[in-house]
C-alpha cells in the first residue's frame, strides 16, 4: 500500500525513523519519504546513508512539529504520516515539563488540525506503556497525545483516519538501558539496578516499524494497537550482557514503575483481541473503529509483571546477538 505513496515521518532521524526508512525503502516504492526533523546535523548523517542520489524518492525537510505553519508546508500532498517526534527523556521532562508539553501535546495538535485540513489519508501516531495511568509527565503528555488523535475520527468534514500504536521499552534505541550495561561491563565495574523486581515489556526495532506499518492495513481509525510481546526482568537482563557480574542496586528513579503496563482492567471493557494485537477502542463513537475481534476476559490486564510471555536469559542473549550488540556465548 505505499508504493507510490508519499509518507512522512515525524522526528524521522530518531531510532525507530531510520529503521523505519530502510524497511520502507526495502519493501515498497515510495514516491516521497519525507524526513521531518529540527536537527540538521542528524539528517545530513542520515542523508550519507539514504541519499537523494540512491534514493530519489528521499526528502529531508527541517522543521518542529511545534511551528503550524511549517507544517502546512511539509504535508502537503502527502498520503501518510507515521508521527513518532517526542520528548522522551522522563528526566529532562519533568525538569522542563513546558517544552515537553508543548512538543507532545502541542505538537500532537497540530499535526491532527494540519492533516484534516490537507486531506491526509491517515495518520498513525507511536505511543509508550508510560501513557498508561503514568506516573511521570512524559507518560502524562503520551496520553494526552493519544486522546488526541483518537478523538480527531470524530471530526465530520474530513477523511483523515487515525490510530495510535503502543509498545514497551525498544531493544537498541537511544537511551536503552543496553549500551549502559555494555559499557559498564568492559569498564570492569558493577551493573547498576533500580529495583531488583523490575520488569519491562521488551520489542525490537524492527518489530516496531513492522506493526506500525501493518496498523496502515486496517480498515478506519480510532484505535489503540497493542503487540503481544514478552516481558524481561532487569536482573535477567543484566546476566545476559554481564554474566557474574555484581549488580549494585541505586533505587528507582523518580517518574519510574517496578512493572508496566499497555492495557489497564478500566481499558479491556473496550479491548479485542486480533490475534497477534490487542486493539483498545474507543469508549464513545465506537463506530470509528471497523476492527473486528474476540473481547478480552473480565478483569483482563496486560501488565510487564504479570504477562504470559518471558525472554529467558538465553533468549535475551540470542536476540541481542541478532541485533548486532556484543553478547558473551
Amino acid at each position: 500500500m505505499f508504493n507510490e505513496k508519499t509518507i512522512l515521518i515525524t522526528g524521522g532521524t530518531g531510532s525507530f525513523g531510520k529503521k523505519c526508512t530502510e524497511m520502507l525503502l526495502r519493501q515498497y516504492r515510495p514516491r516521497r519519504l519525507i524526513i521531518f526533523s529540527r536537527d540538521e546535523l542528524k539528517q545530513f548523517e542520515m542523508a550519507q546513508i539514504f541519499s537523494t542520489e540512491k534514493y530519489p524518492c528521499m526528502r529531508y525537510f527541517i522543521g518542529d512539529v511545534r511551528d503550524k505553519e511549517r507544517l502546512y508546508r511539509a504535508l502537503r500532498g502527502v498520503d501518510y504520516i507515521i508521527h513518532a517526534a517526542a520528548l522522551k527523556q522522563v528526566p529532562a521532562a519533568e525538569y522542563n515539563p513546558t517544552e515537553c508539553i508543548r512538543t507532545n501535546i502541542g505538537g500532537a495538535e497540530n499535526i491532527v488540525n494540519v492533516s484534516a485540513d490537507l486531506g491526509v489519508k491517515k495518520v498513525i501516531a507511536l505511543s509508550t506503556d508510560k501513557a498508561v495511568s503514568p506516573v511521570n509527565l512524559y507518560g502524562a503528555t503520551k496520553l494526552c497525545s493519544d486522546k488526541l488523535f483518537i478523538a480527531a475520527n470524530a471530526f465530520t468534514s474530513c477523511e483523515t483516519k487515525y490510530s495510535v500504536v503502543r509498545y514497551g521499552n525498544v531493544m537498541g534505541s537511544r537511551g536503552s538501558v543496553i549500551p549502559l550495561f555494555i559499557k559498564k561491563r568492559d569498564e570492569g565495574g558493577s551493573i547498576p539496578l533500580t529495583d531488583p523486581k523490575m520488569t519491562r515489556f521488551w520489542i525490537t526495532l524492527e518489530q516496531s516499524v513492522q506493526m506500525v506499518l501493518r496498523a496502515f492495513a486496517f480498515d478506519g481509525g480510532g484505535g489503540v494497537f497493542v503487540p503481544k510481546i514478552p516481558s524481561m526482568r532487569m536482573t535477567d537482563l543484566a546476566e545476559a550482557i554481564a554474566p557474574g557480574r555484581a549488580v549494585t542496586v541505586i533505587g528507582i528513579r523518580p517518574g519510574e514503575k517496578i512493572h508496566e503496563s499497555m492495557i489497564t482492567v478500566e481499558d479491556a471493557r473496550n479491548t479485542v483481541d486480533i490475534g497477534e494485537y490487542y486493539v483498545i477502542k474507543p469508549e464513545i463513537y465506537r463506530s470509528w473503529n471497523k476492527i473486528k475481534g474476540t473481547p478480552v476476559p473480565e478483569g483482563f490486564e496486560y501488565n510487564s509483571g504479570t504477562n504470559t510471555q518471558w525472554l529467558t536469559v538465553e533468549a535475551l542473549r540470542a536476540t541481542l546477538r541478532k541485533q548486532g550488540f556484543s553478547i558473551p556465548a
